[in-house]
């Protein structure tokens, strides 16, 4: 006798009405139908671990903001492509405070979130120099960046950083930099999906190398400041959050409003270009462009607009009070969000007390931090049979092997975890547990 939720037939045949081949394959977006067609079919809700949702309120300095935008002319006027000025000052503002870098308003662009901005990024990068076709990803990753790069039509090449951490870095980086072919490199920090953080000395080696190699370093702060063992919520004090940017001027910054300041339904972010790589010119952007060749502007003008044509007018205004309050010290965003490491703690030690084990769980000589992800796994079990084992039990996540990982496992998330369903998860993974059979602490 078996304690699933979910009967396999009725499993099996949602994903087969949903078309999805292999399920470890599954994207997020399959995932996330998978569990609602099967709640809609019992009515037996699941526990959501699958999409990266904020779980949050919205911050009310930013939408009181655009709401006081959107009672002037804003509405009724195309957005610069560049960005209004307003935002441009608080985005440069915001890095200086928070990472300890100058970066000029120019250089700072907004962008229809941090998809819009790698996916400009990434052709950009690519083709500004004819021999450099090549992303290289530290993994694992967001899977959505290298769909971007099945759309564009562009080459990747990948590792999963799991046993390469610290001096051990450099060894395995500098091989990919030798073809030649690398034009960009992009990671997340902390990480998704196994929240790790690089520290100051691996860092350094991504931006030693990427400027020995003439390569931009694509980094991706979604969850700025969420590393949540220091606390990175003082505007213009140390500490610092950690950047690349510190170590090389061939860097692209990308910040999003949506899990700091739970703002994901207006899509507002930005990337920050080094001063020097925006004003870089480069001949096979002059040429394809027939422009100036400049990295800032073509990025901006001949990309990024053609992609969106700018970021919703008023938006900018409520992203720029957000960004403004908490370089002035009003809003400590870190505080704020430090309510996912709250939870991830109590899953953690749900999941742990049942069998379960965080597979990426170090960095190099000290535990991750609890925060908005983290990953999970179970026994011998692969990335699509735990995944597939969990849905049964009325849990959905995403498996590690959709993410450039070589590790068995899936990715949990913390953000939708309310209160009632700390008793539910428990309930589920000892049914789980109960029918699996490993041994529990």
């Amino acid at each position: 006798m078996t304690h699933t939720i979910y009967n396999k037939a009725l499993v099996d045949q949602v994903v087969a009405e949903l078309g999805i081949p292999r399920l470890e394959n599954a994207t997020i977006g399959e995932v996330v139908l998978i569990a609602r067609r099967l709640e809609e079919a019992t009515g037996i809700p699941f526990i959501r671990m699958d999409q990266g949702v904020p779980g949050l309120e919205p911050c009310r300095i930013g939408t009181e903001a655009e709401k006081a935008a959107l009672d002037t002319s804003a509405p009724a006027i195309y957005p610069p492509a560049e960005g209004v000025p307003e935002l441009k000052t608080e985005a440069s503002r915001f890095v200086r405070a928070f990472l300890d870098v100058d970066v000029s308003p120019s250089s700072c662009v907004p962008v229809t979130g941090s998809v819009a901005g790698s996916f400009g990024s990434f052709i950009a990068c690519c083709q500004r120099d004819p021999v450099k076709d090549t992303v290289l990803f530290i993994d694992p990753g967001f899977p959505i960046q290298k769909s971007q790069l099945r759309v564009l039509g562009l080459r990747w090449e990948q590792f999963d950083i799991h046993d390469h951490r610290g001096e051990g870095l450099h060894a395995k980086m500098e091989p990919y930099f030798a073809s030649g072919r690398i034009a960009a490199i992009i990671y997340s920090n902390p990480n998704n999906p196994a929240w790790i953080s690089l520290t100051e000395t691996e860092l350094q080696t991504i931006g030693e190398l990427a400027t020995k190699y003439d390569a931009i370093v694509l980094e991706d702060l979604a969850y700025f400041g969420m590393d949540f063992r220091t606390d990175f919520g003082r505007p213009f004090e140390a500490p610092f959050v950690p950047t690349v940017a510190r170590y090389t001027d061939n860097y692209i910054l990308m910040l999003s409003s949506s899990k700091i300041f739970s703002y994901a339904g207006q899509r507002a972010a930005f990337i920050a270009i080094s001063d020097k790589l925006f004003g870089r010119r480069f001949e096979a952007l002059a040429a394809r462009y027939s422009g100036s060749g400049v990295f800032g502007p073509t990025l901006t003008a001949s990309i990024l607009y053609m992609i969106t044509s700018g970021v919703t007018h008023s938006t900018q205004f409520g992203y720029a009070a957000m960004l403004r309050a908490a370089s002035d010290g009003i809003l400590d965003f870190v505080a704020e969000t430090r309510e996912y490491a709250r939870r991830a703690r109590r899953m953690k030690d749900i999941f742990e007390r049942h069998g379960f084990r965080v597979v990426y769980d170090r960095d190099i000589d000290r535990p991750i931090a609890d925060g908005f992800f983290f990953t999970i796994g179970y026994g011998d079990l692969s990335c699509g049979e735990l995944m597939s084992e969990l849905l049964l039990y009325g849990v959905s996540s995403i498996a590690l092997s959709t993410t450039g990982s070589d590790q068995p496992g899936v990715r949990a998330c913390s953000s939708r975890m309310t209160e009632p369903l700390f008793a539910t998860l428990d309930e589920r993974l000892a049914a789980f547990n109960q029918d699996h059979k490993i041994q529990t602490k």
